[in-house]
C-alpha cells in the first residue's frame, strides 16, 4: 500500500511519440502548426456565430457549440504534448492527469449529443419545414445544448471520480502522449472491473442513443430527398446535410475503434491523434467551407473590414 501512495503523489511519465530528436522536431512543428490552425479555425466560428444575427438558429446554435468543444479537446492535450517533446522528464501529476482525461471526456461526450442534436435539427429542417421554426424552436435549443453540457459534464465527473479510487503501483510509464483512460487501466494495481463495468453502463448508452437518433434521421432524410420532385431541391438538401453527415462519420468511425474491449493493442495512438487531433482541425474546414451562409458572413465582415480601413487611411493621413 505505501508503494501505490507513493505512485499515486508522484504522479506518471507520459512516454509520448518518440525519443529520436530528428522526428521529435519534426513532430513538434507539424503539430504546432495544427494546434495553431486548430484554434483559430474552432474560436474563429464561434466568433462568427456569435457577431452575426443571421448565424443565431439552432444549426448554427448547435455548430458553435460543437466548435468550442473541439477547441476545449485540443487545449486539453496537444499543450502538454508539445512541451513532452523537449521536456527530460515528461512528468504529469496525477490531477493535472485526471484534469486532462476530464476536459477530454467533457468534449467528447458533448461532441456526440451535439452531432445527433445537428441530425435531429437537418431531419426537422428538410422533413417538416413548414414546422420548423415550431419544432425547432430557440427556446428547444437552448434547452438541449444546457442538457447537452449538464450530462457531458457529469460523465466525465463520474469516470474520473472511479479513476481516483484506483492505485497505480504497477509503473510510473503511461505508454501514450495524453492520460487516456485505457493505458491508465493497465497501470492500476485495484481491479478495474468496477470502472469498465460503469463505462458499459454509463458510455454505451450514450453512444447508442446518439448513434440511433443519427441514423433515423439520416434515414428519414434519404427517403424525404428521393421523394422530392425537383433536382434542385435534392441537390440542395443533399448539400445542407454532406458536411454534417461527413463529420458524423469520421468521428463515429474513431469512436468506435475506440471503444472495443479493454486490452492490449498498439492502435491506441494512431487512433487518438484522430479523434483527439485530427477531427477538430477538420470540423471548422468542413462545416465553414461548404455551407454557403458561413462563407457570405464572412466575406461580408471582410469586405466591411476592408471598407472601414480604406475610409480611415485619408483621415490619418
Amino acid at each position: 500500500m505505501p508503494k501505490a501512495n507513493h505512485s499515486i503523489t508522484t504522479g506518471f511519465i507520459l512516454m509520448g511519440f518518440t525519443d529520436h530528436p530528428d522526428i521529435k522536431v519534426l513532430l513538434f512543428v507539424v503539430f504546432s502548426a495544427i494546434y495553431l490552425v486548430t484554434m483559430v479555425g474552432n474560436l474563429g466560428l464561434v466568433a462568427l456565430i456569435y457577431m452575426d444575427r443571421r448565424l443565431h438558429t439552432p444549426m448554427y446554435i448547435f455548430l458553435g457549440n460543437l466548435a468550442l468543444m473541439d477547441s476545449c479537446c485540443s487545449c486539453a492535450i496537444t499543450p502538454k504534448m508539445l512541451q513532452n517533446f523537449f521536456s527530460e522528464d515528461r512528468k504529469i501529476s496525477l490531477y493535472e492527469c485526471m484534469a486532462q482525461f476530464y476536459f477530454l471526456c467533457l468534449a467528447e461526450t458533448a461532441d456526440c449529443f451535439l452531432l445527433a442534436a445537428m441530425a435531429y435539427d437537418r431531419y426537422v429542417a428538410i422533413c417538416s419545414p413548414l414546422q420548423y421554426h415550431t419544432l425547432m424552436s430557440k427556446k428547444l435549443c437552448i434547452q438541449m445544448t444546457i442538457g447537452t453540457f449538464i450530462a457531458s459534464n457529469l460523465h466525465s465527473v463520474i469516470h474520473v471520480g472511479l479513476l481516483l479510487r484506483l492505485t497505480f503501483c504497477r509503473s510510473h510509464q503511461i505508454d501514450h502522449f495524453f492520460c487516456d483512460i485505457l493505458p491508465l487501466y493497465r497501470l492500476s494495481c485495484t481491479d478495474p472491473f468496477i470502472n469498465e463495468l460503469m463505462i458499459y453502463i454509463f458510455s454505451m448508452p450514450i453512444q447508442i442513443f446518439t448513434i440511433s437518433t443519427v441514423l433515423i434521421s439520416y434515414f428519414c432524410i434519404i427517403i424525404a430527398i428521393f421523394k422530392m420532385k425537383s433536382k434542385e431541391g435534392r441537390g440542395r438538401a443533399f448539400s445542407t446535410c454532406a458536411s454534417h453527415f461527413f463529420s458524423v462519420s469520421i468521428f463515429y468511425i474513431c469512436l468506435l475503434m475506440y471503444i472495443r474491449p479493454f486490452e492490449e493493442g498498439d492502435k491506441d495512438i494512431p487512433v487518438a491523434i484522430f479523434y483527439t487531433i485530427v477531427i477538430p482541425l477538420l470540423n471548422p474546414f468542413i462545416y465553414s467551407l461548404r455551407n454557403k451562409e458561413v462563407k457570405n458572413v464572412l466575406k461580408n465582415i471582410l469586405q466591411s473590414y476592408n471598407i472601414l480601413k480604406q475610409t480611415s487611411s485619408p483621415i490619418a493621413n
